[in-house]
């Protein structure tokens, strides 16, 4: 099994030399089909480009290639390497995120029972810095206070107000696009 620690300290640095915050790094699938995947942003947009992907991916491979070459290999078994946005309902996987996120609706999971549950979906509403406390608003309008470091998975609920926010910078070139797909 690889160490997302330790090759998270390996790829951040890729990422930031590019101009990128480093979003997640997981290693999924079984062992027919393992993937190493990492998702990036531009910390001014928070999208990423085809071309940021790309030269993100080739850093990665080098740096990787360079390891395994020295005998250090991060990896010890044939993989595939994605790396991506996160996407518009995206992985919430930094207290800041719960932050800039705000308002927006998410699915949390937590590692432990708490008040009973382990699921919670509502409303971001907040981050308690100091006591890194997520606070989240469910449909009947009750704050839940969940601890970052018992949140085992969150992400983004696809929702028309989460499409507005997340709108493309540009959208040049897609009427060529459609044009093509209607060919």
């Amino acid at each position: 099994m690889a160490d997302i620690a330790a090759l998270t300290k390996l790829i951040e640095p890729e990422a930031k030399a590019l101009g990128l915050d480093l979003v997640r790094v997981k290693m999924f699938g079984g062992a027919g089909d393992p993937t190493l995947q990492v998702m990036a942003e531009r910390p001014d947009t928070r999208q990423l480009s085809i071309d940021d992907c790309a030269h993100l991916s080739r850093r990665i491979s080098e740096k990787l290639d360079e390891l395994e070459a020295a005998g250090r290999d991060s990896i010890d078994h044939a993989y595939r390497l994605e790396v991506s946005s996160p996407g518009i309902d995206r992985p919430l996987t930094r207290l800041q995120d719960f932050e800039d996120w705000k308002g927006h609706e998410a699915r949390i999971s937590l590692t432990e029972k708490l008040d009973g549950r382990k699921q919670f979906k509502g409303d971001l509403a907040g981050v308690e810095p100091k006591s890194e406390i997520v606070s989240i608003t469910d449909t009947q309008d009750v704050t839940h206070f969940l601890p970052f470091d018992q949140i085992e998975e969150a992400k983004l609920v696809m929702t028309d107000r989460l499409i507005a926010a997340t709108a493309p910078l540009s959208s040049e070139g897609a009427d060529e696009f459609e044009a093509e797909e209607q060919d």
